[in-house]
């Protein structure tokens, strides 16, 4: 009764609850997430672009369950992905060769670190979504801020790249995340 009036539908499909709704009405679209947020424990909710017609409904399906398998590879922890906000990852992946050589070019070398590049990928996963303040990605870590400083020298050591540098940083930052995108180093690009 809360929407009564209105041209909504719910409904499932492979096991995940649907509401399809007009975009020009996000109270509604924000009311379902909040509700179906709170029904399944924590579950992720996506919302696709408004998109016309019949086809833009589809279009809009396709584009949420891209933002779930994306906060899934990328650790996107927050309750409402919207796509629109993370348009920037298929640009990325548009161009996979592209992208792969890129990953493999600038992070290949971290193979070479004693502990495995996986440990170095997570060090500046860290670095990059603690705004680089070393503190911050030491305690997600879990490390002393000396022991993560060791890595990101050692990083540098390896790559030729310094992750304090702003030009270096951008190439780091955008390899580390088509690292994620492409599954790598678990799976050979």
């Amino acid at each position: 009764t809360r929407f009564a009036g209105r041209q909504i539908l719910l409904t499932t499909k492979d096991g995940r609850l649907i509401c399809v709704a007009p975009g020009d009405q996000p109270d509604i679209l924000a009311f379902f997430a909040k509700q179906a947020y709170a029904a399944t424990d924590g579950g992720k909710v996506a919302i696709g672009r408004s998109h016309p017609g019949a086809g833009g409904v589809v279009h809009s399906y396709e584009e949420a369950l891209n933002a779930l398998d994306l906060a899934e590879r990328m650790g996107l922890d927050g309750p409402v992905l919207h796509a629109a906000d993370l348009l920037v990852y298929p640009v990325l992946t548009r161009d996979r060769q592209a992208m792969a050589d890129l990953v493999e070019n600038v992070l290949g070398p971290l193979r070479n670190g004693r502990s495995g590049a996986q440990t170095f990928i997570d060090t500046l996963t860290a670095y990059f979504d603690s705004g680089c303040v070393a503190t911050e990605a030491a305690r997600r870590l879990s490390l002393s801020v000396r022991a993560l400083t060791y890595r990101l020298e050692r990083i540098h050591s390896l790559t030729g790249a310094d992750p304090a540098d702003p030009v270096n940083r951008y190439t780091l930052q955008t390899a580390v995340i088509g690292a994620r995108l492409l599954d790598w180093p678990d799976t050979e690009v």
